[in-house]
């Protein structure tokens, strides 16, 4: 199914009412969840139930960083990195890892610096117990970075990522999944992006059992630029959800997202749902949201919920699109009638699929990974 919507009339599209869910530091102003709210309705949550709960516990992953010259990293308090102008939790799960880490581990790139190599975060989990953390990513006015953060090992972790993009600031953080079977991560990555700023997040899921990230982004200033990027391959019984949100709440910004998926496997399980809202006072702006999926064999499931929420006519243009199928059988006879076996011809459209994802993030390390990680689970196909 595709649905697209192009400089609508001066009526306004309300969809989901998604700017009057709760946004709190205040634990007590997110009630228990049941599964049964509309944010939750697709996820698992029976076997979330440890991480729904209010804990303090000292546990972490363990990692190295690699930070380039100028960048530093430290231990700050939760007021303290309130006072960086961070957005509030939006979710039970992200409220309660910012109340229950142990500490917020600031990483700052100063005004003005323009590195030349990432910033790279590994973090490790050694064992399947339950971690909370709250990292806050700070760049100044006028700088450029890219910020790649990866994820491996088993565990049970539950995180609150903060990102503060300063004006003019051209941003990119990479966040990857490479989880152990059995591990589980939530996470609310949010950015707030300065005038006439540049941001671009990129989420690749292709390990753990349970991956749920949620992807936010609202604008400080006008003019603001951000580019959503995600891929996922799900196999059987892996359950990878992610949720994107554009807050469009300033004039003249614009927003792209593109997230694509592939699933094999009986129960592997993909969601993804885009929310964008368009603020009356978000004159000018542009947004698009796009999610494709490739259902691989029988028995996997994606559900892709693309939502608009417009309440200003004056804007340069809204759309979205959404489809989920299997291969392109025009495609494969293409290739077969030129002398490829059926399995590889199959295994050359999935890399292609993903190719255009692949060649937007323009991070070498981060392509090179994806690129190796896509072989193994193209190697272990059942196709």
């Amino acid at each position: 199914m595709t649905q697209t919507l192009d400089k609508p009339s001066g009526l306004p599209m309300l969809l989901n009412g998604r700017q009057d869910r709760p946004r709190s530091f205040d634990t007590s102003a997110f009630p228990a969840v049941t599964g049964r709210e509309e944010e939750w309705r697709f996820t698992p949550v029976k076997k979330l139930a440890d991480l729904f709960e209010e804990a303090t516990s000292s546990a972490q992953l363990t990692g190295e960083d690699s930070l380039p010259q100028g960048v530093t990293r430290q231990t700050i308090t939760t007021e303290a990195a309130q006072s960086h102008g961070i957005l509030a939790p939006e979710d039970r799960p992200a409220v309660l890892a910012a109340a229950g880490a142990p500490e917020v581990v600031h990483y700052d790139v100063p005004a003005d610096l323009e590195l030349d190599e990432p910033v790279v975060i590994r973090a490790n989990g050694a064992d399947a117990g339950a971690v909370r953390a709250h990292t806050l990513l700070t760049v100044g006015a006028h700088a450029k970075a890219t910020i790649v953060l990866e994820h491996e090992g088993l565990a049970r972790y539950s995180e609150l990522l903060s990102i503060v993009v300063g004006d003019g600031a051209d941003v990119t953080v990479a966040s990857l999944q490479l989880w152990d079977d059995g591990a589980v991560h939530l996470g609310q990555h949010d950015a707030l992006v300065g005038r006439d700023a540049r941001y671009r997040h990129i989420a690749v899921s292709l390990g753990g059992d349970i991956v749920r990230l949620n992807s936010n982004v609202r604008y400080a200033g006008p003019g603001g630029e951000a580019e959503l990027l995600g891929l996922y391959f799900a196999d059987a019984g892996q359950h990878l959800e992610h949720r994107t949100y554009i807050d469009h709440n300033t004039p003249k910004a614009t927003s792209n997202v593109m997230y694509k998926g592939a699933l094999q496997g009986t129960d592997a399980r993909s969601v993804w749902v885009g929310d964008v809202l368009i603020r009356p006072e978000a004159l000018g702006i542009d947004t698009y949201e796009l999610n494709r999926n490739l259902i691989l064999t029988d028995g996997a499931r994606a559900d892709s919920v693309p939502n608009l929420e417009i309440e200003t006519g004056d804007i340069e243009g809204a759309g979205h699109a959404s489809s989920t199928g299997r291969f392109d059988e025009e495609h494969l006879f293409y290739l077969m009638s030129r002398g490829i076996p059926e399995e590889e011809a199959r295994r050359l459209v999935v890399r292609g699929f993903f190719q255009e994802v692949i060649l937007k993030i323009g991070i070498p390390e981060v392509e090179e990974v994806l690129s190796r990680k896509i072989e193994d689970e193209l190697s272990r196909s059942v196709l």
